[in-house]
């Protein structure tokens, strides 16, 4: 059985303050935070290769640095364009796999973000064994916060109930050719209202089971996410 994972390395970086370069590429301690995010898959020894996935115009400068932080992995490494969304660049990854590689039933594609550099190898695993069993995973840690809804934006709706509720994180792993089906059926008005790649599978009442993240398993979008970035890169 293939397992491939897809690095989502599209972000722009305007959150983090910087408008000319996308955070994934700022330097977090001795390499950029892409580099140490896909060191993590390639050391695991789980995958047949690691895609990753960028804007079109930073594709050769993706290339130049991989090669140059990530050069004992590098041959094993595919720098491609993204879609102009989250999903479309996941069906970007689907597309390059299916071309490119041999597929079976059994293929599996884990999506991560590339500003999430501190995933363990422990999530990574889960991810692998339960999407192999059960076809869809997403990685989340339980809601620490009671979450408030407002559907105008200035009062509230509802509070649902904290202790069924769970923040995402990823990695997000699927069986290839079952995601690669039901993204062939989303209507353009579904399309619209997607931010993961799960709710493909909801949205068509697909079981998706849940890993059990980490809280050190952030998501660098703020200059205070990097502020804790560097803290845990100097434990």
């Amino acid at each position: 059985m293939n397992v491939f994972v897809a690095i989502l390395a599209g972000g722009s970086g305007v959150r983090m303050g910087n408008s000319d370069k996308p955070k994934q590429y700022l330097m977090l301690g001795s390499k950029p935070i892409l580099a140490h995010t896909v060191e993590k898959f390639q050391v695991s020894g789980l995958f047949e290769s690691v895609i990753v996935l960028c804007p079109q115009a930073w594709v050769q400068q993706t290339r130049d640095l991989l090669r140059r932080y990530c050069p004992e992995f590098f041959d094993q490494i595919v720098i491609t364009a993204g879609g102009s969304t989250r999903n479309e660049t996941v069906a970007c990854a689907v597309t390059y796999i299916e071309e490119h590689f041999d597929v079976d039933e059994e293929t599996l594609l884990l999506t991560h973000d590339a500003v999430r550099p501190f995933v363990s190898h422990r999530i990574i695993e889960e991810n692998v064994e339960t999407a192999r069993r059960c076809g869809a995973c997403d990685t989340v840690i339980p809601a620490s916060d009671t979450i408030v809804e407002s559907v105008d934006s200035a009062s509230i709706s509802a509070i649902p109930n904290r202790k069924n509720l769970y923040q995402g994180q990823t990695p997000q792993t699927f069986n290839l050719r079952k995601l690669e089906k039901l993204m062939g059926t989303l209507t353009d008005e579904e399309k619209n209202i997607l931010t993961d790649a799960c709710k493909i599978f909801v949205l068509r009442g697909e079981r998706v089971e849940l890993v059990r993240g980490d809280v050190s398993n952030m998501k660098i979008t703020y200059p205070q996410d990097m502020r804790v970035a560097k803290a845990l890169i100097g434990e």
